[in-house]
């Protein structure tokens, strides 16, 4: 048997430099660190410069702000201004409305407790809501709602008064009243008389105005010519229609001067006085017919 021995191998010792290793390591850790510094720095100088652009703007924003706060103050002053202005101006206006429509009613002889533009007129009724209706409490608006009503009011009540005044003048205007004649007298009346041709007792339907011939025949009142021509007895002869049931004709004209459908007005020159038809001299036979029936004209006369 053979044995064979191996040597032992010889341990062989390494020298490692420790602190070169730590001095990479720290200049490591130290790079590290700048790096962090830096962005650091540079995140808050990003961030400081950042805010002050911001604040820059928002500086400019409230100066601009200030300058549109302040144009639109002069504005609305102005607007207001304009609108007081004519707050005033509709004031006035009513005022002289008023002044007007007192005029009218004293001038018209009507009851002023009944058309007073003193007050406000009666008017009422259920409220009743509208909807979306914006709900405005400005002093302005009110003002002006308030002259808006007034003026709608007075406007009503000068409506009616000038219904009634003009229903009135024209009730005048068409009611028979005053002589037929500018110059002439009464020659026969209404009623029973002897007759001029026959000596017998006859009605005589009209009132005769004697006078100068060819003198002016005039309208007692406003109508329309209903009739105008040769009427047998009558002569020429003319008719007007004053509506309301009255009715006036005139007899034994020389010459007439207005024909059937023409408008006439009060104290129009309708005729020349004559004596045409059957008739003993110049005058004018005048009568009043009232829904058709013959009147006394005489209560027209005086």
């Amino acid at each position: 048997m053979n044995i064979i021995i191996f040597p032992r191998p010889r341990t062989r010792f390494t020298h490692v430099n420790y602190l070169h290793g730590w001095n990479k390591i720290g200049a490591f850790l130290g790079l590290i660190a700048l790096t962090i510094v830096l962005l650091s720095g540079g995140y808050l100088l990003g961030v400081s410069f950042g805010h002050r652009a911001i604040l820059s703007e928002w500086k400019a924003d409230v100066v601009e702000q200030k300058a549109s706060l302040n144009l639109a103050k002069q504005e609305s002053q102005a607007e207001i201004n304009a609108l007081t202005t004519k707050v005033g101006l509709l004031q006035a206006h009513v005022n002289r409305i008023d002044a007007l429509g007192n005029m009218l009613v004293n001038m018209a002889n009507l009851d002023a407790d009944e058309f007073s533009f003193d007050s406000t007129p009666g008017v009422g009724g259920p409220h009743l809501a509208v909807e979306n209706e914006t709900q405005v409490d400005m002093e302005i608006d009110a003002v002006l709602g308030r002259i808006n009503a007034e003026l709608e009011g007075r406007e009503h009540q000068l409506q009616v008064l000038s219904d009634l005044l003009i229903d009135k003048k024209l009730k005048q205007e068409t009611y028979p009243q005053g002589r037929p004649v500018i110059h002439g007298w009464i020659s026969s009346y209404f009623g029973k008389r002897r007759s001029p041709f026959s000596g017998k007792t006859e009605v005589h339907r009209g009132v005769d105005f004697a006078g100068k011939s060819g003198s002016d025949v005039v309208a007692v009142a406003g109508g329309i010519v209903s009739r105008a021509g040769k009427n047998g007895g009558y002569g020429y002869f003319i008719e007007i229609d004053h509506g309301n049931g009255y009715t006036t004709r005139y007899g034994h004209n020389q010459m007439l001067l207005v024909a059937g459908g023409e408008a006439i007005k009060r104290g129009q020159v309708i005729a020349k006085l004559g004596s045409t038809g059957r008739s003993t001299g110049p005058h004018v036979h005048f009568e009043v017919l009232q829904d058709g029936a013959r009147i006394d004209p005489i209560k027209f006369v005086q």
